[in-house]
């Protein structure tokens, strides 16, 4: 790791990648981003972002300009069918936590990123798609790409998502697992709700049915999230489900519809106008937990959903891949004083390994609330208590403390 020769080279434009390409700007170090589509990302649909992702777009000099970008709250409430509410879920807290949480349409993140890296001259290359590693090892990596070209770096970083191509080198036989439920959302306005005044939104209602959520997405809080989580099994003999179901967006629309009675009249109201090019499908992988998240030489490396795939029932999923590239870009940055490439690598990954085991349990108790009382998997769990959700140890965590009391006690 001599900061001299230490380039890096990023598979994957997503909101992962270039965030990550502009962490290793702020540490001076070069960098060259590629990306398969031919332009940026713009998939449509909103994030969610906690304080402790919003801390690194801080440290990154990035958030004051997304902050108006996108609707500021702070609690999600559990309320019943007759309106009273369960219990509160800190999405941020400004007092408690530095900031409120902030959910933003993906692609104004992404124009975001992208900007600022133009003007920071970092190369992002768009209409390269990565094909394999051609030879990897202590000098650094070669890689092609699909039309023969090939480059080489001195770090070869996969950020390219959960069915990564990166990956195929360090796992060649792995496959993600569908762990059979899907989160079916739409956009509506949220005038079409007519809620009644002071409701508090974003919401989650209960009932034995399962839940129903609603969430601001604009800036001004004119248009709403809805969406349902259903259980989902695909045919055994069809691997190519996934693409079909969420094509079908008039299923989606029927599942949003179905039950309706049973809540109150807002998410009747919710679902009686559903556009279905404003519908999403999401059904929801997860990657096997990996052993290593680097090759043998330690100059390819995986991060995010390319490492460690989260479902979004705590939002969390970009959360944590924006806390998995800040803080390997701080170790990278103190390269020039750690001796081994292979133990800064091994402590981040085992750091950021404790936070996304963390982050399952939490889903767990996440989707207890949200699924039917009869549901297959999570009914037969509901006599596990169900615990208070403590979250300070998400929100409020210093990676740059922690990486320098390592970098003091494993230096040269």
């Amino acid at each position: 790791m001599e900061t001299p020769t230490l380039d890096v080279t990023i598979i994957g434009a997503g909101l992962a990648g270039l965030t990550f390409a502009a962490a290793l700007h702020q540490q001076s170090i070069p960098v060259t981003v590629y990306e398969s589509r031919p332009a940026p990302l713009n998939i449509g649909g909103a994030v969610m972002l906690s304080p402790n992702a919003l801390r690194v777009l801080d440290s990154l000099g990035l958030y004051d300009s997304i902050k108006t970008k996108g609707y500021n709250f702070e609690t999600l409430e559990f309320r019943d069918l007759a309106g009273d509410c369960l219990e509160t879920y800190e999405f941020g807290d400004e007092e408690k936590y530095g900031y409120k949480a902030l959910r933003i349409y993906r692609y104004v993140l992404i124009d975001t990123l992208v900007a600022t890296l133009r003007e920071k001259n970092v190369t992002v290359r768009y209409g390269m798609k990565f094909s394999h590693i051609v030879e990897d090892n202590a000098d650094g990596v070669t890689f092609a790409f699909t039309d023969g070209t090939t480059s080489s770096t001195a770090l070869l970083v996969g950020a390219d998502g959960i069915h990564s191509t990166v990956r195929r080198y360090l796992y060649p036989d792995l496959q993600t697992r569908f762990i059979g439920m899907s989160g079916i959302t739409a956009a509506v306005p949220t005038a079409q709700l007519k809620l009644p005044p002071g409701y508090h939104i974003p919401v989650t209602i209960m009932s034995p049915r399962g839940a129903f959520v609603i969430a601001p997405q604009e800036v001004d809080g004119s248009e709403v999230l809805i969406g349902k989580q259903q259980r989902v099994v695909p045919p055994e003999d069809n691997p190519g489900w996934e693409r079909a179901f969420v094509a079908d967006k008039e299923s989606g629309i029927q599942f949003l519809k179905q039950d309706a009675e049973h809540f109150p009249l807002i998410v009747q109201n919710a679902v009686s106008h559903i556009n279905p090019n404003k519908v999403n499908k999401w059904p929801f992988f997860v990657v096997p937990k990996l052993d290593k998240w680097t090759s043998e030489t330690c100059r390819v490396v995986i991060l995010g959903d390319a490492a460690h795939a989260i479902p979004p029932s705590a939002g969390q999923g970009i959360n944590q891949a924006f806390e998995d590239v800040y803080m390997l870009a701080l170790l990278l940055g103190r390269a020039g004083e750690i001796s081994s490439q292979q133990a800064a690598l091994s402590f981040w990954q085992a750091y950021r390994q404790e936070r996304v085991d963390r982050i399952m349990e939490l889903n767990k108790q996440i989707d207890q609330r949200r699924m039917p009382a009869d549901d297959a998997v999570v009914g037969k769990n509901r006599t596990v208590a169900r615990e208070e959700f403590e979250l300070g140890w998400l929100y409020k965590p210093n990676f740059k403390k922690d990486v320098d009391e390592w970098v003091c006690k494993n230096g040269k």
